[in-house]
């Protein structure tokens, strides 16, 4: 019952949100910005999206170490694509690193290893994304004044963010309950999967690097949003509104951050620096793209699993 409540939450969220930010801004008004000159833009965003996944597959793949070594590197970034593949099917954003990762463990017998490097995957990204946003955000506050519950909400997720790392790193100085150990006994080897790394800085320094280039990528493609619909806004303040953005749509009160993602960006964007919201709204519907070319991807990634 209260997981049924929770989803409906989610869609009445979500459903809201659509409702609010397209009776603001009519769908084919913000539409009407994609131009001729939107393709080469989003031809170069596509690019950028496979050498996004592939970032996640060599991060992924060093972090199984020795074992991550004897798999291609093409085999992870198949399972990248699974990935996004079903984020886009299940109402969650992580939905995908479970199957994902699931799938690949039961391939590769090694799934307590596999989950322990996305779950560190996932919070590096995090903590790189946050990074990214405090070096950038002297440099926006000289000229707009953003709203403290924006910056205060980064903060406090930021601040979790780090936690979770350190915490994972260090959980073998929690001591599970016999009880529970024995009833599930996959998180004694989760455990030990994490702190592994302790013993293998190079390797998780290294993700750490992947993360930023991965936030670079990230930043640029966002970047590249607005010059598409013949906008150019200052990278640090992409930098820092991205950021406010992927935290409000982490929160788990819509399906995939759908509905929130819009209004944030409107806000932000018209809000700050007066930008047209329809304008606004066209390069946030215009990330739904490479989304779309994602899970395309992992459709033909999963038809040739079925095949075989």
């Amino acid at each position: 019952m209260a997981k049924f409540i929770i989803n409906v939450i989610k869609v009445f969220v979500t459903v809201g949100g659509i409702a609010y930010i397209f009776n603001k801004i009519p769908f084919f008004d913000a539409i009407s910005n994609w131009q001729e000159s939107t393709l080469p833009w989003l031809l170069f965003i596509f690019s950028l999206t496979v050498i996004l996944m592939a970032i996640q597959a060599n991060r992924w793949r060093g972090l199984l170490l020795d074992e991550g070594k004897k798999i291609k590197l093409r085999t992870f970034y198949a399972y990248i694509a699974l990935g996004y593949f079903f984020n886009n099917l299940l109402p969650s954003g992580f939905g995908g690193d479970a199957v994902k990762t699931i799938a690949f463990g039961k391939r590769f017998g090694n799934t307590a290893n596999s989950v322990a490097a996305i779950a560190i995957s996932r919070v590096m990204g995090l903590i790189a994304m946050f990074l990214s946003f405090f070096i950038a955000l002297p440099f926006v506050l000289v000229q707009y004044q953003i709203p403290k519950a924006y910056t205060i909400t980064v903060s406090l997720v930021a601040v979790l963010a780090v936690i979770i790392i350190i915490g994972g790193l260090f959980s073998d100085k929690i001591n599970i309950p016999h009880k529970l150990a024995d009833k599930v006994p996959f998180l004694l080897k989760l455990q030990q999967a994490f702190t592994l790394y302790r013993s293998h800085p190079k390797a998780f320094w290294l993700s750490g690097l992947d993360s930023i280039w991965l936030q670079l990528v990230t930043i640029i493609i966002h970047y590249a949003y607005f010059r598409a619909v013949g906008v150019e806004v200052n990278i640090a303040v992409i930098t820092v509104f991205t950021t406010i953005m992927v935290t409000f749509t982490m929160l788990p009160i819509s399906i995939n951050g759908i509905g929130i993602r819009e209004n944030v960006q409107v806000s932000l964007y018209t809000g700050l620096l007066g930008i047209p919201a329809d304008i606004v709204l066209a390069s946030a519907l215009l990330s739904y793209l490479p989304l779309l070319f994602q899970a395309a991807q992992g459709a033909v990634v999963l038809a040739a699993a079925l095949k075989k």
